[in-house]
């Protein structure tokens, strides 16, 4: 029983730090395009990247990252209703949506087990967001050089239990709504 009990604090051990992966930042790839991003993480050599799923065809409403071996969605759930986006990955579902219909400066995010408002400081720029009183943790992003939306650091000091899909929404919700689109 002992043996047991010890090899599976051991599985537990290698397992959680793969779902804990915390994001440090996030960048363009290139200095004139926002549908390609790269995230870094706090794990060397495990950097991902965030980036339309269409990009031929200049469609916002699907993305796709992935960091390390760690692959996953985000889409627009309803056409024509930029208020609710979905992101699908690691055998959960995250749920954003506007707290007031239209507003996009504060978000509700859900993944079943924790539920996160995330919203944007100030309300004349985009350059800094954050967590409001969550029991998951914090999280703040904001902007390397004021007023320009290419490059985030990343402030993740959100619990273990917080899913990567979750993080990842997070961070897609503040480049996305950052972003230029034309």
């Amino acid at each position: 029983m002992k043996q047991i009990s010890i090899l599976f604090f051991l599985f537990l051990c290698i397992v959680q730090p793969a779902s804990a992966q915390r994001l440090t930042g996030l960048a363009t790839r290139w200095n004139d395009s926002f549908s390609e991003w790269i995230a870094f993480t706090d794990t060397e050599g495990q950097d991902g990247e965030l980036r339309q799923r269409w990009q031929g065809q200049d469609d916002w409403t699907e993305w796709q990252y992935r960091l390390g071996e760690f692959t996953g969605n985000i889409r627009l759930k309803w056409n024509n209703n930029p208020n609710e986006w979905e992101a699908r990955g690691d055998n959960v579902i995250v749920s954003a949506r506007t707290v007031w219909n239209d507003n996009f400066r504060e978000w509700r995010i859900t993944d079943g087990q924790h539920t996160i408002t995330l919203f944007c400081r100030y309300g004349n720029t985009f350059d800094e967001w954050s967590v409001r009183s969550s029991n998951a943790g914090n999280f703040e992003m904001y902007t390397q050089w004021q007023g320009d939306p290419r490059d985030w650091v990343i402030v993740d000091e959100l619990g273990p239990t917080v899913s990567l899909p979750t993080r990842m929404m997070m961070a897609f919700i503040v480049a996305f709504h950052s972003s230029p689109k034309e």
